[in-house]
C-alpha cells in the first residue's frame, strides 16, 4: 500500500551543513531587510526614489533588497526558499518539512505588515487547489478500499478520533473562551493537518469571520501536535516493556495472508494438468495468478500459447502471496532448482495507452497466441497486482510482459507505450479535474439542521481527486498522474497556500498572543493528549489491535508523517506504515470537513 503522503526534507552529511547555511544567510538577510524597512520613516514602495527614505548608514544592497521585497512574486518565492531550508533542519530526527514555509510566512508577515508588503492575489487559492486535488488523488486508491479489506477497523479509527477530538476541542475552547476561528486553527495544528486548515480558513472567509486567527492557532498548536505524536510512538513502546521487532516476528509468524506479489518455481505433479496446454487451463481464468516462464535446459523461457505441461516440468508462477500454496498445491510441489533467467530481453515494462489493449479483458486479447507474451504484473496508480484473464488494462497502466523479445517488440508497438508516457501527465484532464473540484466545492450542503456550508476549495478538489483515483479504472487516463509529478504538484500547492495563510497571519500573530496569552498553546497541548488518548484506548480495547497497529494507526489518524517516520526508526516492520497508511485517507477527509463543522458551530 503507497503511503500518499508529503515526506519531511532530510538532509545528511554535507548536503545537510549548506542547507543549513542557506537557511542562516536567507534569515540573516531578510532580517535585515526587515529590521531596515520597521527602522525606516514611512513606508518602502517600489519606486527608487522612495529608497532614498532609508538612513545614510545602510549598506547599499540592503536596500535594494528591502525596496524589492516589494515585490509580490520575489516576496512569495523569498518565503518558500526560507521556508523550506527551515523545514529541512532536523533537531533529533524531528523537522517540520514544508510546514517550515507556514512560520517563514508568519515572520515575515509580522515585519511586513507595516511596510505595504503583499502577496500574489489568489495565489493562496491556487496552491490549496493543486496540493487537496493531487492529495484525494495519491489516497483514493486505499481510501474506498479500506472499507471492504483489513484496513476497515483502522479507517474506523481515524474517523473515531478525528470525531472526538474535534468535540473535545469545541468543549474546551467554549471553557476557556477562546473563538472558534482560532480553537479550528488548534484543532489543525494539534492534528497536524494542512487540508484541515485549508477547509477552515476557506469556511471562515465565506461566512465573514476572521480566517487570520485560523492560521495563528495552527502555527501554535502544530509544534505540539508534531512533538507529542513522536514522543507517543517512541515512548509508549517502552512504557508497556514491548519489542516492537519481536512482535513484529511473531505476528508474522502466526500470520502470512499478506497480499504482496510472489514467484515460485514449481514443479509439475498433478495428473490432472499433465497433457493439457497453457489455454486449457480454465481453473485459472479468474485467479490473479499467471504462469509466464517453463524451464528448458536450465534457462527458464518464456512460455508459449501451446505449452503441453508434462510432468516433472518446472514453471515459474507469479500470484499474491495469498494464494500461493494454495496454487502451488494445485499445480504438483515447490522447487528450488537453480535456474538463469534472461530478464534483460525477455521481460518488457511499459504503458498502456492503445484503444485496442485498454478497456477489455486480458482473455480476449489474446497476447500469448498473438504475441507469445504473459503479463505477469500491472501496476495501477503505484498499486501492484497480478492480474488474472478478468482483468481489464486501462490507459496508464504500468505492465510487466514476458516473452522473447520479438513478440514484446511487436506487443510494446501495439500497446501504443511512449517511454515519456511514464512521466507524462495530461494538463488539459487535470484542468477538468479542478474545474470539476471546484464546482463540487460550492454545491451547498445541509446536515441535521447545522447552519448550511459547502466542501469550498479544500473539499470539493479533495472529494474529485479521491472518486477520480478510486473509479479510475472505468475512465481510462482521466486520472493518471506520474507519482513524481503528483508529488511535486503537492508540495509546490501546500508552500504556495502556507506562505500566503501564513503572510496573512503574520501581521496579527503578536496581538493575538498579547491578547489570550497561553491558553492557545495549553489547548493544543490538551488537544493533543485528547486525541492519542482516544486512539490508544478505541484500538486497544475496542478493535483489540496489536501494539504495531494501534501506533501506526494513531500516527494515521493524526495524519502525523514524523510519528510514522519516528514509528520507522524504532523497527523495521511495515505492519505501522501499512496501518497508517489504512487510517489516514478517512482521516483526512473527516478533518477536512469537522474544520467547516467546527467553524459553523463554534463561532
Amino acid at each position: 500500500m503507497q503511503d500518499n503522503r508529503l515526506q519531511p526534507t532530510q538532509i545528511h552529511g554535507r548536503s545537510g551543513v549548506i542547507v543549513a547555511v542557506i537557511a542562516v544567510a536567507i534569515g540573516a538577510i531578510l532580517w535585515g531587510c526587515c529590521s531596515i524597512a520597521c527602522g525606516a520613516e514611512g513606508t518602502i514602495s517600489s519606486a527608487p526614489a522612495d529608497l532614498e527614505r532609508t538612513t545614510q548608514s545602510e549598506p547599499a544592497f540592503l536596500k535594494l533588497l528591502s525596496g524589492l521585497l516589494h515585490n509580490d512574486l520575489l516576496l512569495c518565492f523569498a518565503i518558500l526558499a526560507m521556508g523550506m531550508a527551515l523545514g529541512s533542519l532536523r533537531l533529533a530526527g524531528i523537522g517540520f518539512g514544508t510546514s517550515g514555509v507556514l512560520f517563514a510566512a508568519l515572520w515575515m508577515g509580522h515585519f511586513g505588515k507595516q511596510q505595504g508588503w503583499s502577496m500574489p492575489d489568489q495565489i493562496g487559492t491556487v496552491g490549496l487547489v493543486l496540493f487537496v486535488y493531487t492529495v484525494g488523488l495519491g489516497s483514493g486508491t486505499t481510501f474506498f478500499r479500506t472499507f471492504r479489506q483489513e484496513g476497515k477497523s483502522l479507517a474506523l479509527l481515524g474517523i473515531v478520533t478525528v470525531a472526538g477530538t474535534a468535540a473535545m476541542t469545541f468543549g474546551l475552547a467554549r471553557w476557556m473562551q477562546i473563538p472558534g476561528e482560532l480553537a479550528t486553527g488548534i484543532f489543525a495544528g494539534s492534528m497536524t493537518s494542512t487540508p484541515a486548515l485549508a477547509s477552515g480558513i476557506e469556511a471562515a472567509t465565506r461566512d465573514g469571520f476572521n480566517s487570520l486567527d485560523v492560521s495563528i492557532g495552527y502555527g501554535m498548536a502544530y509544534p505540539a501536535g508534531v512533538i507529542g505524536v513522536v514522543l507517543f510512538a517512541q515512548l509508549l513502546p517502552r512504557f508497556l516493556r514491548v519489542d516492537l521487532d519481536e512482535l513484529d516476528r511473531q505476528l508474522r509468524a502466526t500470520n502470512k495472508s499478506s497480499h504482496t506479489v510472489e514467484r515460485r518455481l514449481v514443479r509439475i505433479a498433478n495428473p490432472a494438468i499433465v497433457g493439457r496446454s497453457i489455454n486449457e487451463m480454465r481453473e485459472f481464468a479468474h485467479v490473479k495468478a499467471q504462469i509466464t516462464r517453463v524451464l528448458h535446459g536450465e534457462r527458464l523461457v518464456p512460455i508459449k500459447s501451446d505449452h503441453v505441461f508434462q510432468e516433472g516440468q518446472i514453471v515459474l508462477l507469479v500470484t499474491d502471496s495469498y494464494s500461493l500454496d494454495l496454487l502451488t498445491a494445485f499445480l504438483g510441489q515447490a522447487t528450488e532448482t537453480p535456474v538463469v533467467v534472461d530478464s534483460d530481453h525477455e521481460r518488457a515494462e511499459l504503458v498502456i495507452a492503445s484503444p485496442e489493449v485498454f478497456g477489455k479483458p486480458l482473455r480476449d486479447l489474446h497476447l500469448r497466441s498473438r504475441f507469445g507474451v504473459t503479463i505477469s504484473r500491472v501496476v495501477r496508480f503505484e498499486v501492484p497486482f497480478v492480474p488474472s484473464g478478468d482483468t481489464v488494462l486501462n490507459a496508464g497502466d504500468r505492465v510487466t510482459a514476458v516473452g522473447q523479445p520479438e513478440g514484446l517488440k511487436a506487443f510494446v508497438k501495439h500497446a501504443g507505450h511512449r517511454t515519456r508516457k511514464l512521466h507524462e501527465t495530461d494538463l488539459m484532464l487535470l484542468a477538468f479535474s479542478l474545474v470539476l473540484g471546484i464546482l463540487v466545492g460550492m454545491v451547498p450542503i445541509k446536515i441535521f439542521g447545522l447552519p448550511g456550508f459547502s466542501l469550498g476549495m479544500a473539499g470539493g478538489p479533495l472529494l474529485v481527486g479521491l472518486l477520480l483515483a478510486h473509479f479510475g479504472q472505468y475512465l481510462g487516463n482521466a486520472a493518471y498522474m506520474p507519482a513524481a509529478a503528483r508529488m511535486l504538484i503537492q508540495e509546490l500547492g501546500l508552500a504556495l497556500f502556507l506562505a500566503d495563510a501564513g503572510f496573512r497571519a503574520g501581521g496579527s500573530f503578536v496581538e493575538t498572543f498579547m491578547q489570550y496569552g497561553a491558553a492557545p498553546f495549553g489547548l493544543g497541548l490538551l488537544v493533543v493528549a485528547t486525541a492519542v488518548t482516544i486512539a490508544y484506548v478505541f484500538a486497544r480495547f475496542v478493535l483489540g489491535m496489536n501494539l504495531l497497529q494501534i501506533l501506526g494507526g494513531t500516527c494515521g489518524a493524526m495524519t502525523s508523517t514524523a510519528g510514522v517516520g519516528a514509528l520507522s526508526g524504532a523497527t523495521e516492520s511495515g505492519v505501522p506504515v501499512a496501518s497508517y497508511a489504512a487510517a489516514y485517507p478517512a482521516s483526512l477527509v473527516m478533518m477536512t470537513l469537522l474544520a467547516q463543522v467546527l467553524i459553523a458551530v463554534a463561532t
